[in-house]
């Protein structure tokens, strides 16, 4: 994506399910889980590059030893930061005399987590994992995660109804004080049944954490989440569970064997970091949490209901690591699909067509494309070879020049450097953001060439118009034909994406504009008064009427009012812009349904009642 999209948080769960010594006998170090976290976590660095955190449980450790470890991380540097520390404080106590095994961060479990902000919230009081102190070990809780909660109101309003005074609106702060409350019930259902069977303490304490159960913990608070998650918790006395939401829309990936059980976003990432092929890694079923018990017995059990599965198509498009086997097949697919849009818009002329790619992410839509390209040109020149006459005397030479024709496909945009344009203003700033690409001169033909450029999605198309036409017109091609290898992103995300705002989104305002010019601004006002007339109504009433400001017109319609705005008056070029249909992502992306990026098609009441507050936000900021 040319346009920066913050992506989705990440996850790293590690349970040792052998002692410790097992693992220094056999790796050869304590350390076995701490190395595993740190390339857990660097492999999916991607998903979080404003803050991170870890944490860890030395279910061993003897009283008045610490057995909770935390460390958290602001900035893109905070994974080397945290191991930083980590290295030193180990370095520190082996100076000191502290044995191997008891070194900080040598424990059982590990959390790690990859943060990328979706509510505009920073600073450290907002970077996981959380943690809830208390002197049993079992009554401890640490809590990570990737999702976000529709409605935190609600929840914050349970809790509080419920005698408890949270310190922060987030919604991170909110469920871990709404499970803290559960596991302290849990705690005292436990201490209650083993107590009435004349158990006394230490032995009452050490029954009520071997038979914690992580279900009833989630059982109540999770019948009250409405978003997309994958949580995940440990307890000081070393149970651990991973949860995700009903509708599946953010992922979640385990392995497990007699030595270790893993959890992580993506699969690829317990691939590379255990040797393991791709069949050993599954996927959690949506609704369910697997449970790792101070025991070490794991099992899955079905929270919630699964309900209508919504995995996160845009996940598959851009956020998801391209060394999936999946993810990579999907979005060479992705490609594919676009062929015959593609050739419309040139008019069929592959001749003087060159094909490219901007950015990096876009690759392997691009080999999708030219593998549809070149399965057409195939066909073309099998048609033109069987209407030839063989008879003729330059039947040979006809051949020839007919199975010599190739695409043409280059290299043309660079990403050459990242500039700073905080020291200028105006037409000067956007003049030097210009110039964070670069092309290559010389492969377009003046005035004759067509180039095409693929893009996985565009979303604000500021980028396009400050910077990627602007360069791409500097080689003087007859027309450019940018294309999106996903529909066009017409909805704000509120299940863990940082797309929240109507006005971020091009297809927006170019539906807009498009009402305006054609004297339609009754449509505008009248979702607005329908929007607005559901503001008090429950989130399981309310409708998405948002999806009426895109009713009147054909997505072509959008695609070229689009290719108007980002097209501004120094640009010599014809410009066209080609998008992915829904129905042709779907076909790529079968594994993935949940569309509401593209088509409002929210997967939790949630989504409509905050989707229909976005345009009320919108709407009265600007009239």
């Amino acid at each position: 994506m040319i346009e920066q999209v913050k992506h989705e948080c990440g996850i790293a769960m590690i349970k040792l399910r052998k002692p410790l010594d097992y693992y220094k006998e056999k790796y050869g170090t304590y350390l076995y889980g701490l190395n595993l976290l740190y390339l857990l976590m660097e492999k999916q660095h991607n998903r979080g590059q404003e803050a991170a955190g870890v944490g860890c449980v030395y279910t061993h450790a003897a009283p008045g030893e610490e057995y909770i470890y935390r460390e958290r991380a602001l900035g893109s540097n905070a994974i080397s930061d945290i191991f930083g520390r980590i290295k030193n404080d180990m370095h520190d106590c082996l100076v000191r005399g502290v044995s191997t095994i008891d070194l900080p961060f040598v424990g059982e479990l590990y959390m790690g987590h990859l943060r990328y902000s979706t509510t505009g919230k920073s600073g450290m009081k907002f970077v996981h994992p959380f943690l809830r102190r208390n002197n049993w070990p079992s009554r401890n809780l640490m809590l990570c995660g990737n999702f976000n909660m529709t409605n935190v109101e609600e929840i914050f309003g349970d809790i509080v109804s419920r005698g408890q005074h949270p310190r922060v609106m987030s919604d991170t702060i909110i469920l871990l004080e709404q499970l803290g409350e559960s596991l302290d019930n849990e705690n005292q259902r436990l201490h209650r049944f083993f107590r009435d069977q004349g158990i006394v303490e230490p032995e009452l304490s050490i029954r009520m954490e071997d038979n914690l159960d992580f279900k009833n913990i989630l059982q109540r608070p999770a019948t009250t989440w409405d978003g997309g998650y994958a949580i995940c918790g440990m307890t000081g006395s070393g149970d651990m569970m991973v949860m995700r939401d009903p509708h599946g829309i953010r992922p979640a990936f385990y392995y497990c064997d007699d030595e270790i059980f893993v959890a992580a976003s993506e699969r690829p990432v317990i691939q590379t970091a255990l040797h393991v092929e791709v069949d050993d890694v599954h996927e959690l079923t949506p609704g369910a949490a697997i449970i790792v018990s101070k025991n070490n017995d794991v099992r899955i059990e079905q929270i919630l209901p699964q309900l209508d599965y919504k995995h996160c198509s845009f996940e598959r498009i851009y956020f998801s690591r391209g060394s999936d086997r999946d993810v990579y097949h999907e979005r060479k697919s992705l490609g594919r699909q676009l062929t015959p849009k593609i050739l419309e818009a040139v008019d069929g002329d592959l001749e003087h067509t060159i094909f490219s790619f901007i950015p990096n992410t876009a690759e392997v839509a691009y080999m999708g494309m030219v593998e549809g390209l070149y399965k057409h040109l195939e066909h073309l020149k099998l048609e033109r070879i069987m209407a030839l006459d063989r008879n003729s005397a330059d039947f040979e030479d006809q051949v020839h020049n007919i199975l010599h024709q190739r695409l043409r496909t280059e290299k043309i945009a660079i990403k050459d450097i990242k500039l700073r344009t905080f020291i200028t203003e105006g037409n000067q700033r956007n003049d030097l953001a210009a110039h964070v690409y670069d092309v290559t001169y010389g492969q377009v033909q003046d005035g004759v060439d067509n180039l095409v450029v693929i893009d996985d999605s565009i979303v604000r198309g500021t980028t396009l118009r400050q910077s990627i036409i602007r360069i791409l017109d500097r080689l003087h091609p007859r027309r450019i034909v940018i294309v999106s290898s996903s529909p066009q992103v017409r909805f704000p995300d509120y299940y863990g994406i940082d797309m929240r705002k109507m006005s971020e989104f091009i297809a927006f305002r170019a539906a807009i504009q498009l009402l305006k010019e054609r004297k339609m601004q009754h449509v505008i006002d009248e979702v607005y008064a329908r929007c607005k007339a559901q503001e008090g109504l429950p989130k399981e009433e309310v409708v998405n009427y948002v999806v009426d400001i895109y009713a009147p017109f054909t997505d072509d319609e959008i695609s070229e009012q689009i290719a108007r705005m980002v097209t501004s008056d120094e640009i010599h070029a014809d410009v066209k812009l080609v998008y992915q249909s829904v129905e042709g992502m779907h076909n790529a992306i079968p594994t993935a349904p949940g569309d509401w990026y593209f088509t409002g098609d929210y997967p939790t009441p949630g989504g409509n009642k905050m989707v229909n507050q976005a345009f009320i936000n919108w709407y009265e900021s600007v009239y």
